[in-house]
């Protein structure tokens, strides 16, 4: 709220203030009139409320103008206060802000509702703000990459395969991927899918079944007789098939089951798979391949990384927006990374505070002590004069209930 709207409002609670006190005059004018020709009792219990109310509101815009002006224009002492204790506010603010406010004790609950993360997170949320961001990310990547010495690179990747490579077991990797695939019963799907084809397979392909029955009977047998058993062959197949296919609890599968767990542990438990795995891996993780690896690798990343980062609206720029965006979701929802962030700041805020109150102090009483005493007395009247202006209502108010109680204490028991 700007100045002008701050006297605006000034002014309209001004006269609602002093519209009051008007109506309390005119309601005593009006109940003094008709006190004299009717002897009503309300009459008098109203007159003494307005009478008192104004006597309230009369006494309390006195106090309140005082602060600031000299009432009426009367230069009656201890009035037009602001103005006339000018230099002694400021020091005495500037002493008053550093004592109650900036010490140790009251700073830490403000400096403890400091929230940098928010702002933080609201500034990245903007889209303008996360392409520049971006922008010189890039420009920082790239300088870095042209700078890199790839053979250096080349040696450090190569290196650290290496390292890795010595400690890896692939045997144990092996058998614990089949135990894994065990446990989720993935491989119950294979099974259904296997017995389904060889159930098809079986149906389809009667006739190759007849012809090897037919070679393998004896000759003296009929052909319906041969053609009976390979009917019955490929039916007990297709329907055992088909149970092993329907049935999640068949025998079949908890054997099949069995021996791919036992497979597993023998994978990983028998030195002939831990020597096989290691043969193998050490012909394909070799010194000159680990070497040429690490070289394509180096290579393929620096191309990839330079056309990305040169190109606008390309697949890493839109992630590291995403990722931004995802950051910025983060600072503002992420109570962990929010503590992180605002208790760095906090601290460090703290510190040099307490360090350099003596600079405020000052601050406010050059401030204060420089403005003229009428500027100084607007300021504050803007600020806090549409306040005062309820006590001057509130007198008016319990003014007139005092009154009132009076009266009628006066007229019950005397």
């Amino acid at each position: 709220m700007n100045d002008e709207e701050k006297r605006i409002q000034l002014r309209k609670y001004k006269m609602f203030a002093t519209g009051l006190f008007v109506l309390m005059a005119l309601v005593f004018v009006v109940m003094t009139v008709l006190e004299k020709d009717n002897p009503a009792h309300w009459i008098g219990y109203i007159r003494a409320f307005s009478e008192a109310a104004m006597v309230g509101a009369l006494a309390d815009w006195f106090a309140v103008t005082a602060l600031f002006h000299h009432p009426l224009g009367l230069k009656i002492p201890h009035t037009n206060l602001i103005e006339n204790s000018k230099e002694r506010i400021g020091d005495n603010l500037g002493n008053f802000v550093v004592s109650n406010f900036l010490s140790p004790k009251n700073i830490r609950p403000y400096i403890q509702k400091i929230k940098i993360s928010h702002f933080v997170g609201d500034w990245l949320s903007k889209t303008r703000n996360q392409e520049n961001l971006v922008k010189e990310l890039s420009h920082i990547v790239m300088d870095i990459l042209h700078k890199l010495d790839d053979a250096a690179v080349v040696h450090f990747i190569g290196k650290k395969a290496k390292e890795m490579s010595d400690d890896l077991k692939i045997n144990q990797i092996v058998g614990n991927g089949i135990e894994y695939v065990l446990d989720k019963k993935d491989h119950q799907k294979m099974i259904t899918n296997l017995s389904r084809q060889i159930k098809d397979y079986v149906i389809n392909n009667q006739d190759i079944v007849k012809e090897r029955v037919k070679k393998e009977s004896y000759f003296l047998i009929p052909k319906f007789v041969d053609d009976t058993i390979a009917e019955k062959i490929t039916g007990g197949l297709s329907k055992f098939f088909e149970e092993v296919e329907n049935d999640p609890e068949h025998s079949l599968r908890a054997e099949i089951t069995k021996k791919l767990y036992a497979f597993s542990a023998e994978i990983q438990s028998e030195a002939k798979w831990e020597d096989e795995f290691r043969s193998i891996k050490n012909d394909f993780l070799n010194e000159d391949k680990l070497t040429q690896y690490s070289k394509d690798i180096w290579i393929s990343i620096k191309k990839s990384l330079s056309k990305e980062l040169e190109e606008d609206g390309s697949a890493l720029k839109t992630y590291l927006g995403k990722n931004l965006t995802e950051l910025s979701q983060n600072l503002q929802t992420d109570e962990k990374l929010q503590y992180k962030i605002d208790h760095w700041v906090r601290v460090t805020a703290y510190k040099y505070i307490l360090k350099n109150t003596h600079q405020a102090a000052n601050l406010i009483s050059s401030t204060v002590g420089n403005w003229q005493g009428k500027e100084l007395s607007e300021k504050l009247e803007l600020e806090v004069g549409k306040d005062l202006q309820f006590i001057r209502v509130n007198g008016t108010l319990v003014g007139g209930l005092v009154g009132l109680i009076i009266y009628t204490i006066t007229n019950f028991f005397l």
